[in-house]
């Protein structure tokens, strides 16, 4: 159980320890819930924070759960979206990524992402319940032809990780909690109020501030 995402990115950060000041490594956080985590292990680590600009296509009958994931230029289903219709999918990809485009420029402005090729990229989310969203994002960021992978979570049941760590391009698995009892991430936290878009900006730009290039 933890109290606060923060608590929870302090103890990833015990884990990841062997990265710090590493030049070549990177935080890449989920948004929204993965930012707070992401920023506390970027500062206390001092690598850079960046987003994987994502969002999951959901279920047509069950929203919350994730059939794959899209970027502004890219789309990765699972084996969830077997026989959801190809115009659903089409529909949700065109208004997702309107979504993408308004976020891209209320996050960075006017800076570019950086560039996650030949990195070491350490992605961290505040937990996963199916693993579907995480899974996808994956996907997505192997496109860039990270050097690895490194995959940070505080909670996943042990079916999703499984399917995390069974992934090729995923060099390596960290998570605190492995409850088979797992109903959704915010049963494991005390404080799981919802994380805003103007949260997400002011720890991107704070981060990038501390930051100090070793």
């Amino acid at each position: 159980m933890f109290t606060t995402r923060e608590e929870a990115g302090n103890l990833l950060a015990v884990k990841l320890i062997d990265y710090s000041n590493n030049k070549d490594a990177v935080i890449v956080a989920i948004p929204r819930g993965g930012v707070p985590l992401g920023y506390v292990i970027a500062k206390k680590l001092n690598l850079p924070l960046e987003i994987v600009l994502s969002k999951k296509i959901g279920h047509p009958f069950h929203k919350e759960f994730a059939i794959g994931a899209v970027t502004s230029e890219s789309i990765a289903l699972s084996e969830a979206a077997n026989g959801i219709s190809a115009e659903y999918i089409e529909k949700e990809t065109e208004r997702i990524r309107d979504l993408l485009k308004q976020r891209h420029n209320w996050y960075y402005d006017n800076k570019e992402p950086l560039k996650l090729n030949d990195k070491v990229v350490i992605i961290v989310d505040d937990g996963v319940a199916t693993g579907n969203t995480l899974i996808s994002s994956i996907k997505l960021i192997q496109q860039e032809q990270p050097s690895q992978i490194i995959v940070a979570l505080p909670v996943a049941p042990p079916s999703a990780l499984k399917k995390i760590k069974e992934l090729p391009s995923v060099n390596d698995t960290i998570c605190l909690l492995t409850p088979k009892n797992f109903q959704a991430v915010g049963q494991f936290y005390n404080d799981f109020k919802q994380v805003n878009d103007e949260e997400v900006i002011q720890l991107l730009k704070e981060a990038n501030v501390n930051y100090s290039n070793p």
